[in-house]
């Protein structure tokens, strides 16, 4: 696999304990899928980010999509919310194999992203009928992660840096800490919600006009689902204030939430997101401490 991106091995490899190992795995695993599947495999896969995507043909020239990725608590419960969801407003999981970390998707047409769609309001509004096609309630006995859980990823930023913050700016740090206390203890009951729904998440389809695809698959209130929209698709929107504020009144106008519950989600995250960023790589946080920033000035 020489022919991967420099970029993706970086990622798998800073990522995933084990991350270089499984990129020497990888061809085999292509070979699997292709095997169990009876699939024909493109030489060529899709952008990738922290999984290997990528088109293929099923028997009869059905059109599907393979995604491999580094075995994980997160890529199995991705695969747990989308047995849940059973398409819908969801891309439609065909089989997968969590242990392998293998899954077989349908082929969404034409599969352009959100993203592409220039005026920011519609997309806006777009993005918000998908959530709400997708909010159901939680399975019994539940195994997902919470809004809780994840907003604890806080605390490691404490102890990272001797419960200081390092290079994050101390009042956005307090003030994310605040309003995730504040937000968890005063929110609605929890349902399954996406927990990344962002502009390249949600793809145009003909079965539905759009289709999300990569869920988390979060325990949550359903106004948690709005902080990854809020801090998509470039910074050029999500950095400027009035685009935001328009943004803040079209997701309360369209799924009926507090405006400040809003931008208060979306402000908290956005700090969460910027030291998942650090934890990660190292690199890559200051886009989203400077959208918290804006969204904290919107409360």
């Amino acid at each position: 696999m020489d022919r991967l991106p420099a970029a993706f091995r970086r990622k798998i490899e800073c990522t995933f304990p084990g991350g270089a190992a499984w990129l020497e795995l990888l061809p085999s695993l292509i070979a699997e899928c292709e095997r169990r599947w009876q699939l024909r495999i493109a030489p060529t896969p899709f952008p990738l980010s922290y999984s290997y995507v990528v088109p293929a043909l099923a028997p009869r020239d059905q059109e599907v999509v393979v995604k491999i990725g580094v075995p994980n608590p997160e890529l199995s419960t991705e695969v747990r919310a989308l047995r849940w969801y059973g398409g819908g407003a969801a891309v439609r999981l065909l089989d997968a194999d969590e242990q392998m970390g293998l899954l077989l998707l349908e082929r969404l047409s034409p599969g352009a992203p959100l993203s592409g769609v220039e005026d920011d309001a519609q997309a806006t509004v777009t993005a918000a009928r998908a959530m709400r096609d997708l909010w159901r309630p939680l399975p019994p006995a539940a195994q997902f992660p919470t809004a809780s859980r994840w907003a604890s990823g806080l605390g490691r930023l404490r102890q990272h840096f001797g419960g200081g913050t390092g290079p994050f700016d101390a009042r956005l740090v307090q003030t994310a800490e605040s309003l995730f206390g504040e937000l968890l203890a005063s929110g609605d009951s929890p349902v399954l919600v996406h927990g990344d729904l962002h502009h390249v998440n949600v793809l145009s389809a003909t079965r539905r006009p759009w289709v999300a695809i990569d869920p988390k698959g979060i325990a949550a209130e359903p106004a948690y689902e709005v902080g990854a929209l809020l801090r998509n698709p470039t910074p050029d929107l999500y950095l400027d204030p009035g685009v935001q504020r328009r943004r803040i009144d079209l997701l309360e106008d369209e799924l009926g939430f507090d405006k400040r519950r809003i931008a208060g989600w979306g402000a908290a995250q956005a700090v969460l997101s910027a030291w998942w960023s650090y934890e990660d790589t190292g690199a890559g946080w200051e886009p989203a401490m400077r959208c918290a920033e804006v969204l904290m000035r919107a409360l």
